[in-house]
């Protein structure tokens, strides 16, 4: 597993969103989701030092060698700002957006992970230890979801990927298109199913039993939590902007989930 160490500037924040599947379902409510996520973004510019976009931030986003998706130019101008007033940007892929490459990174500077990360963030006040976050879009974690995990198998294999690359990208846009409704999750008929349930929940409570996190940031599961897993550990998710509108932000002492709007 990856690790991220970044040393929290006095009265700057760090923000954590997930799950803004730009694209779906159609172009108009797309686009509508789009500029209420850069209204988001402009809104915090002025106190934001880091900004993790915490996997499927695209329904779908497959980089040809010369071929992207042409839609999101408002969304990227905006990281592209962004990134211009020192606010560190970071991407992970999700299960709809695996097969993000180095565009981003090349074109806007955006780092993308296309993993879980362990992040420690350093305190402005030196008294105080680093704070521990495990960051991971959540997809393929946990004890269940055995189907999925022999899909990504076969969507990050580098044969099927190359195999992909052939169809012509409107031909391979139509069938990704396809398949991200086929397995899209509704965030309106999401319910909290117990802890016990929540396979997302129980991964962190084994983390726990090999190693201390202060907080464990998902995304994925399309419904926004905030879960005590012990007195030093929570665990959040961050639901998803289709619905919800949620994003969680921390201030170098501690983190909250909030709504935007």
């Amino acid at each position: 597993m990856k690790s991220l160490t970044l040393q929290i500037s006095t009265s700057k924040k760090i923000y954590f969103l997930s799950d803004l599947h730009l694209g779906a379902p159609d172009y108009e409510n797309s686009l509508a989701r789009e500029r209420k996520v850069i209204r988001f973004l402009q809104s915090i510019e002025h106190d934001a030092q880091a900004v993790f976009f915490v996997g499927d931030t695209f329904d779908f986003w497959f980089e040809y060698q010369h071929v992207v998706p042409k839609y999101f130019v408002r969304f990227f101008a905006t990281l592209i700002q962004l990134k211009e007033k020192g606010i560190d940007i970071y991407l992970f892929t999700g299960n709809h957006d695996l097969w993000l490459k180095d565009y981003l990174q090349q074109e806007i500077g955006v780092t993308i992970f296309q993993d879980k990360i362990e992040l420690n963030i350093n305190n402005p006040n030196r008294d105080k230890a680093a704070t521990s976050i495990l960051v991971a879009h959540g997809d393929g974690l946990g004890p269940n979801d055995s189907k999925y995990k022999i899909l990504k198998k076969i969507f990050t294999n580098s044969i099927c990927q190359w195999l992909f690359r052939w169809l012509h990208p409107d031909i391979g846009t139509k069938i990704a298109k396809w398949w991200s409704r086929h397995s899209f999750t509704d965030p309106r008929i999401e319910v909290f199913k117990g802890e016990e349930k929540e396979w997302l929940i129980q991964y962190c409570k084994r983390k726990l039993q090999k190693k201390q996190y202060n907080y464990f940031v998902m995304g994925h599961r399309h419904l926004p939590m905030e879960i005590k897993l012990s007195d030093e550990s929570t665990y959040i998710n961050l639901g998803d902007w289709i619905v919800n509108h949620q994003y969680a932000v921390f201030d170098g002492n501690a983190m909250r989930l909030n709504t935007f709007e």
